[in-house]
């Protein structure tokens, strides 16, 4: 079932935001050489307690971490390990979710550790611009289907290709909601955006097939090729006067939320 959010609702959901943004960037800025994504698995653990807040990850479905570290070829789910360090010229997706008062927000980045090859950046900066541009199609009167349409045409006409077996969703007391977001599929088509629904975008681009599998650890998706992926996301919310992020560090989000709440936009769409 496809819930509306209320803005007081919202309210809830980008103060979980907050923290999943505080997560992401501290996390980023430690992935260097010769960190273990243990190490980056931890420093998130920290800030989720610093805030009281509690990880959508841990625990769910059994999932054993706060994040998920997805490095090089692996595409989503990967699994934090001491074992694993960081080397030179690897990229990694940080995958981090937080709960607070029962709303989620969900995000992601991928980003690179030390001096990333210059084809890796591109792989990351499509895929960055690719989320971008798909939130911007998510407008109030479109369609679920134009924002997949965005980001394949966009990431088909720069090379690469997009990740069909896994989508975006929606969010907000669960932290997988209707409807399903798919990365692919034609403009004008699938559920229309009303005021109040909110979602979790998350382009997943490969620079080879499409193809995906899943390792003997039953998390961890790597490209079927074993070619780079890239990975980013963001919690939204689709507002009258547009959409909004809601797991962005800045205060644009505060400030709409705010001047609705005081308009007195209490009521569902």
């Amino acid at each position: 079932m496809v819930t509306l959010k209320t803005i007081a609702e919202v309210a809830k959901m980008r103060e979980a935001g907050k923290v999943v943004a505080e997560m992401l960037a501290a996390t980023s800025a430690a992935a260097k050489p010769g960190v273990s994504t243990a190490d980056l698995d931890t420093i998130a653990r920290d800030v989720i307690a610093r805030h009281g807040a509690v990880s959508s990850f841990l625990g769910y479905y059994g999932y054993p971490a706060t994040i998920c570290t997805s490095i090089n070829q692996e595409i989503v789910h990967g699994i934090p390990s001491a074992k694993r360090k960081l080397k030179d010229g690897d990229i990694i997706g940080i995958d981090a979710g937080a709960i607070v008062d029962g709303w989620h927000a969900d995000a992601a980045v991928t980003v690179p550790v030390g001096t990333a090859s210059p084809a890796a950046l591109a792989l990351i900066a499509t895929t960055e611009e690719s989320l971008r541009r798909a939130i911007a199609s998510a407008q109030t009167g479109a369609r679920i289907g134009d924002i997949g349409a965005t980001v394949q045409t966009f990431a088909e006409g720069k090379g690469y290709s997009v990740v069909r077996n896994y989508v975006g969703h929606g969010i907000g007391r669960a932290m997988h909601e209707e409807p399903q977001v798919p990365n692919y599929g034609l403009p004008e088509r699938g559920l229309p955006i009303k005021p109040g629904l909110c979602l979790a975008i998350e382009p997943m681009l490969n620079a080879g097939s499409a193809d995906t599998e899943v390792l003997d650890d039953q998390w961890t998706v790597v490209t079927g090729d074993g070619s780079l992926s890239a990975h980013f996301e963001h919690t939204i919310w689709c507002g009258q006067g547009g959409p909004v992020v809601l797991t962005a560090a800045g205060d644009e989000a505060d400030a709409r939320i705010r001047a609705e709440l005081g308009a007195g936009k209490l009521v569902r769409a």
